[in-house]
């Protein structure tokens, strides 16, 4: 699957979607953009919320969430622990082909960047929330116990005795008592020289990469007192340490490649062999007896026999379906963090020949979202189309997958069937009759990269960036055939329908506007060039709202000919991609800054009504009643609930 991740595409081409309807809005809007500095399903029960500063929400508040990336994993006896976008899942391995869900915490703060099981708690690096601390005594039903918050952002965390070890990133090694586990408190830390990604303990020192500034070894035998006592640097941005024995193995990241340092003397720690893995990025790594197992990146995961330190050799190797970025080995399996696909088990008992024999695999980078009645569909990038059961908006529940062969960026659902703009894989065509058993039943390969998609009777109509707008007839949905196409100037990445107009956003070309009223001739009726550039639009009644990069545009389309700006509303971040429209307010996606509600009731002259800022990045939007479904990228899909503010005038009764 990972031919079909699109990789050549500027930040510009990535930007896209949205499609309004007369009942529910929708939209969607992909691009790659981190958020932060990190790398790049489940129930929320009332009273579990994570808690939000004013600054992070106003007048909207989180009712469910499901899926995410897949970080990192831990293991221990027949059960995984895995943090998927903001959460931890814990899944019974006892049959390693078969993994199931057994239980799931609550959606934290932050992501899930590192987790490690000891006794009946799972200690979790949670990125800008720090350390968290979950009882998983009872896997089904795992329960924050505790937290610290620690000054940078915990990246990676490892537990030996009462004390949990963080890479807390800029801010170096923090050590936290844990000894009490509801509340835990810090005990020490040291500042190191670089970037604090990986930790690993081993008697009285903690091993440390320190990304460029390679390895450090902190004697922490006084915990209180840290003290660093030997480094290795000049071997690459080490991004993961595993220590077996006297030998740290170190996993560089940019330059992917394995090092193994001599740790015997811990004040002179010494490079002795190295090896240069496969992939893009080395970014984790775990040793077991003679093996050292490591996750490559788009490589998958390599197997290195390190049984003689100064000549490592490539034992094997397994190409996961996506990016390999964390592993866990127990027994005769692997156990991979491979991104955006999920956990993913290997069997290494013969480690030349390593084999998939299981997986579990759940919505992941969310870019466009379409819902109708009680499902939810999720274009999932790499991961086709996710069908979400969204009838307890509370407890969302995937139910039914399709892959596709390009990257799913849009959906839009008519009737029985969901058409998915899949970048490079054209229009894909899907019946979701029975939605726990979604089925391809046809497809059009466009001559561009397809963004977005929207279906009007026996058409649809496709964004499709330097190919403009591609019209689709699906009358026969097994054999869609072209009927036309326009060119749109710029390219096309939003598309939305209203009468007999398409409306296209079109990056630095602005609105355009399509009479389609004889879908075989289409002919421009008008536009308007936008002050930035054009990702995502939405109609209702005379106006157009145009998601136009740094805010959102307010356009009278009464006059198709002679598009008018009546309004615009500047957001906080640099990329509003998709817009969604219902009632009095447009639902802005803002990449870095979540979903921003705008108050249009006034067109020249918008006002925010609410926000909330999500974890990941917020690419595309549904809104259904008082509930926003928002494609939440690495974060999965993210259910909110809109309550608009209201004044409450005391009633005074006047003299008669």
């Amino acid at each position: 699957m990972k031919a079909k991740i699109f990789s050549g595409l500027t930040l510009l081409a990535l930007l896209t979607l949205t499609l309004s309807g007369a009942v529910t809005a929708q939209g969607s809007s992909p691009a790659i953009v981190a958020k932060g500095e990190g790398l790049p399903p489940f129930a929320t029960h009332e009273g579990a919320l994570p808690q939000m500063t004013d600054a992070q929400r106003l007048h909207v508040s989180l009712v469910g969430q499901i899926g995410g990336f897949i970080r990192c994993v831990a293991v221990q006896g027949d059960y995984a622990y895995v943090g998927i976008g903001t959460r931890l899942v814990i899944l019974n391995i006892s049959d390693p082909a078969h993994p199931t869900l057994t239980g799931q915490t609550a959606v934290l703060p932050d992501f899930v960047e590192g987790v490690a099981v000891a006794g009946n708690y799972a200690y979790i690096s949670d990125w800008n929330a720090g350390l968290r601390i979950i009882d998983v005594s009872l896997p089904g039903t795992p329960i924050e116990t505790g937290f610290h918050d620690t000054p940078g952002k915990a990246r990676d965390i490892a537990v030996a005795g009462n004390y949990a070890y963080i890479a807390d990133n800029l801010a170096g090694l923090r050590i936290i008592d844990v000894s009490l586990p509801s509340a835990p408190t810090e005990a020490g830390f040291y500042d190191t020289v670089g970037n604090a990604l990986g930790v690993a303990v081993a008697g009285n020192y903690a091993y440390v990469a320190d990304h460029s500034a390679g390895l450090r070894i902190i004697d922490v035998s006084v915990p209180g007192a840290p003290a660093e006592v030997g480094f290795v640097d000049g071997i690459g941005y080490a991004d993961e340490v595993a220590v077996s024995g006297n030998y740290a193995y170190v996993a560089i990241g940019l330059g992917s490649s394995l090092k193994i340092v001599d740790v015997s003397l811990p004040s002179n720690p010494v490079e002795v062999g190295y090896y240069d893995t496969p992939g893009t990025y080395a970014g984790s790594v775990a040793v077991v007896g003679n093996y050292a197992y490591v996750a490559a990146s788009d490589a998958g995961l390599v197997i290195v026999d390190v049984s003689v330190p100064s000549s490592p050799v490539g034992a094997g190797s397994y190409v996961t379906p996506s990016y390999a970025v964390g592993v866990a080995v127990a027994g005769n399996y692997a156990y991979v963090a491979d991104s955006q696909s999920g956990l993913r088990i290997i069997d290494v008992s013969i480690p030349s020949t390593p084999a998939e024999t299981g997986f579990y695999a759940k919505v992941s980078q969310s870019y466009g979202v379409s819902v109708v009645g009680n499902y939810a569909y999720v274009a999932d990038y790499v991961g086709g189309l996710r069908i979400i059961d969204v009838s307890v908006p509370s407890a969302p529940v995937e139910v039914g997958w399709q892959d596709t062969p390009g990257t799913a960026f849009g959906v839009t659902v008519a009737g029985n069937y969901a058409y998915v703009a899949d970048a490079g894989g054209g229009l894909r065509i899907i019946n979701v009759s029975v939605p726990d058993a979604p089925t391809e039943i046809g497809f059009y390969d466009t001559p561009g990269i397809a963004y977005s998609v929207a279906v009007a009777g026996s058409y649809a109509y496709i964004a499709d960036d330097t190919g403009g707008l591609q019209i689709i007839d699906v009358s026969v949905p097994s054999a869609p055939t072209e009927v036309s196409s326009f060119n749109t100037h710029g390219s096309a990445f939003g598309m939305t329908l209203a009468g007999n107009y398409a409306y296209a956003a079109a990056n630095d070309a602005g609105l355009v506007i399509v009479d389609v009223s004889d879908p075989g001739t289409p002919v421009e009726a008008g536009f308007y060039v936008t002050p930035g550039h054009a990702a995502g639009v939405a109609v209702g009644g005379n106006y157009a709202y145009v998601a136009n990069f740094f805010g959102l545009c307010i356009i009278d389309v009464s006059l198709p000919s002679n598009p008018v700006e009546v309004g615009y509303y500047d957001i906080p971040g640099i990329y509003a991609g998709s817009v969604a429209v219902a009632g009095n307010y447009a639902y802005v996606t803002d990449v870095d800054w979540g979903l921003r509600i705008i108050d249009v009731s006034v067109p020249d002259a918008p006002v925010e009504a609410g926000f909330y800022d999500t974890a990941g990045h917020t690419y595309g939007v549904a809104v259904v009643g008082s509930h926003a479904y928002v494609a939440d990228g690495d974060d999965g899909l993210v259910i909110l609930a809109f309550t608009p503010f209201t004044v409450h005038l005391p009633l005074v009764l006047g003299n008669r």
